[in-house]
């Protein structure tokens, strides 16, 4: 709804323009209504009610992967579900880079591109409905076989947020949660700014990279997510990527003043980047789910989301008032003379001060426990 709210009737013209007789009804296509066209964008109000509805439906689609990887895979195979299903958002937004950057740049452009979005949604939410069923014929694990047998039910959502933060462990997996969804969301937000400063000013070479970026959270959850699924090292793997983290955004905002801007090297960091500080959300996601067993999976990622979303949409506007201030270090010493960014030691106190944190995570992993893991 919230989709076709923003296209409105701007689907006609796109629709005649596929069939090549838009000329033929050039004069009915410029219908106005009230001094709006009847078959372009809708009114500015409307617009903002559409992508309001659209950002009210991501937690039905943001908060179930850990459902879906307890209800449908196998102990071994949780991990790599949970990413495939949490990051693939990622895909979108590396469309979005790519597609709506070329499609949306005009008014024309734009009603084209809400009308793509809009017949692309409503194909795959149909094919969703053709599709759907709630359970498997046989639960995959051990530990949902128990809960099925104990005729298990989820208690109301503000019990079961009380007893997540009451489960050792848990604060843990989420501050790691926030700490991944706020690099990526900082990085997202200012990857003009960021690609600029490294000396790649062509618009489409950015929405290249940026497109590069999210697709690199999606390949290193699904990596990393095996190697989790195999292993059960969550905290390993975690300090790893947030420590690899504290090295992969230096690049965005450091530069050393004899060697000048260096393209590669920021590119091949922003894809690094991506690769290990995205994986940190689904791996932390099924932990929090292990730690918190026979808790409400979709409650501990709503637990999550809401965090992440909230510390990242109030960290953003902090990073980029910091990406102003740039800071000298060793201007006397002309060959490690260098300059960095506010918004970069902003992200590196953060994956310092999580990581420091996360350090201390020692709790039983009671649902592998259950599975015999």
């Amino acid at each position: 709804v919230g989709c076709w709210l923003r296209s409105g009737l701007g689907i006609v013209p796109v629709f005649f323009d596929l069939l090549g007789i838009r000329e033929d009804y050039a004069s009915f296509m410029d219908t106005q209504v009230f001094g709006m066209r009847l078959f372009g964008l809708p009114p500015y109000p409307v617009i903002v009610i559409g992508t309001l509805l659209v950002g009210m439906a991501q937690p039905f689609f943001q908060c179930t992967p850990p459902l879906l990887s307890a209800q449908w895979f196998a102990s071994d195979e949780r991990a790599t579900s949970s990413a495939v299903a949490l990051n693939f958002n990622q895909v979108g937004i590396a469309a979005a880079f790519v597609v709506g950057g070329t499609m949306a740049d005009g008014y024309e452009g734009l009603n084209r591109y809400f009308a793509l979005i809009a017949v692309l949604s409503t194909m795959a939410s149909i094919g969703t409905f053709c599709q759907f069923q709630n359970l498997p014929p046989i639960p995959p694990s051990a530990s949902e076989l128990e809960k099925m047998q104990k005729c298990h039910r989820e208690p109301p959502f503000y019990v079961s947020v009380r007893t997540f933060f009451s489960t050792p462990g848990f604060s843990r997996p989420l501050a790691a949660f926030i700490c991944s969804i706020a690099i990526t969301n900082v990085v997202g937000a200012f990857i003009n700014e960021v690609m600029e400063r490294g000396g790649v000013n062509n618009r489409r070479a950015i929405a290249w990279a940026g497109c590069g970026f999210e697709i690199a959270i999606v390949l290193g959850g699904i990596l990393l997510g095996k190697y989790v699924d195999r292993t059960k090292e969550y905290k390993r793997v975690t300090l790893a990527c947030i420590a690899l983290s504290l090295v992969l955004v230096l690049p965005l905002g450091l530069t050393e003043h004899k060697l000048g801007k260096e393209p590669a090297l920021l590119v091949v960091s922003l894809f690094l980047l991506g690769f290990f500080v995205g994986p940190v959300q689904p791996i932390n996601a099924e932990l929090a789910v292990d730690v918190t067993y026979p808790g409400d999976e979709t409650a501990v990622e709503s637990v999550q989301q809401f965090g992440g979303n909230l510390c990242s949409a109030l960290l953003v506007p902090v990073a980029g008032r910091a990406a102003k201030l740039d800071y000298q270090i060793l201007p006397n010493v002309p060959l490690l003379a260098s300059d960095i960014r506010g918004d970069v030691i902003f992200m590196m106190a953060i994956s310092i001060a999580t990581y420091c944190f996360y350090r201390s995570f020692d709790a039983p992993l009671r649902r592998s426990m259950m599975d015999g893991d």
